[in-house]
């Protein structure tokens, strides 16, 4: 449903582009479309929060669970998983994250589909029939790298946790381990999305298979850097479980890549010449003046036409 009116004739009588069926509108109304959108992403999220502060008991104890589950966590209290909260505010800062953590994953179908409905306008007819395919591979994607972040924080949280020097107490803040647990979820989440966004910039013709084809080696080497820089603990556990599953992810969308291209009629190459290279003509041609345009009528024969004005 389009979110966005075309205004009414004024009293000059202007009227709505007749363009706007193609997605084509002024700087304004793009401005105006994206406010909508935005509004209705954050309403989403902000029904999620609520949801979240609502339901934090239960909420609060699946979050917890992967820090609970390590020995560490109950070096403080035996048999009691324990987390400091060190400021006055900290407790209700505590209930708004976890509820905006909440919030972030169960509204991602609205927001994900505000941000494709904005790109939309802008393809061609052919191209927005993968409309309604983003969105059923965008949500799960999201989701399944929310989903890895969750189940490997405890073995990096080990792995972290586990350099502390002997004769040491281990306690961390509970401001601390949500800060942790929400970078996770969003660096896994929007890491797994990245592979969708090749698709859809190989749909629109700006990333050919050809170019991914070639800097596929420095592709891989560079998912692994950034697995490296976006985990939060930097440990090699978790680079590892953000960067397989990416390159995972890169074949799959490289293989669709050369799959759509392949399927695509060849048209004629033209990537060899420079842009102020004009391209060959065609040998076998017919010269211009050897060509009747169609419908002229037949040649008048001035032998059988009566010129005489008398007559």
């Amino acid at each position: 449903m389009a979110l966005l009116k075309w205004p009414k004739p004024g009293r000059n009588g202007a009227e709505p582009p007749a363009d706007s069926g193609d997605g084509r509108m002024p700087l304004m109304e793009h401005l105006r479309e994206l406010r909508n959108r935005l509004i209705i992403a954050m309403l989403g999220l902000l029904a999620g929060i609520v949801v979240g502060f609502i339901f934090f008991g239960p909420i609060w104890q699946f979050v917890s669970a992967p820090y609970c589950g390590l020995p560490q966590a109950q070096e403080l209290r035996p048999g009691q998983c324990t987390m400091l909260i060190l400021g006055v505010f900290d407790s209700f800062f505590v209930n708004l994250k976890v509820a905006a953590m909440f919030g972030l994953v169960v509204s991602s179908p609205i927001w994900l589909w505000q941000i494709w409905g904005f790109v939309t306008p802008g393809l061609y007819r052919n191209e927005k029939r993968y409309s309604i395919l983003f969105i059923v591979l965008a949500v799960p994607l999201f989701l399944a790298g929310a989903a890895l972040a969750y189940f490997v924080m405890d073995t990096g949280l080990s792995i972290l946790l586990g350099f502390a020097p002997p004769g040491t107490l281990t306690g961390i803040t509970i401001d601390e381990y949500l800060g942790y647990a929400l970078i996770m979820l969003i660096v896994f989440g929007i890491s797994f999305e990245l592979p969708l966004l090749m698709v859809f910039l190989n749909i629109i013709g700006v990333l050919p298979h050809a170019l991914v084809a070639k800097h596929r080696r420095m592709v891989i080497f560079l998912m692994f850097v950034f697995g490296a820089i976006a985990t939060p603990g930097g440990d090699p556990f978790t680079m590892i479980a953000l960067a397989l599953p990416m390159v995972l992810l890169f074949g799959l969308a490289e293989g669709f890549m050369y799959l759509r291209e392949k399927r695509q009629p060849k048209g004629e190459d033209f990537s060899h010449l420079d842009d102020d290279e004009a391209s060959s003509l065609d040998d076998d041609a017919a010269p211009l003046g050897d060509v009747t345009p169609i419908g002229d009528p037949a040649p008048i024969d001035s032998r059988t036409t009566d010129t005489d004005p008398s007559k």
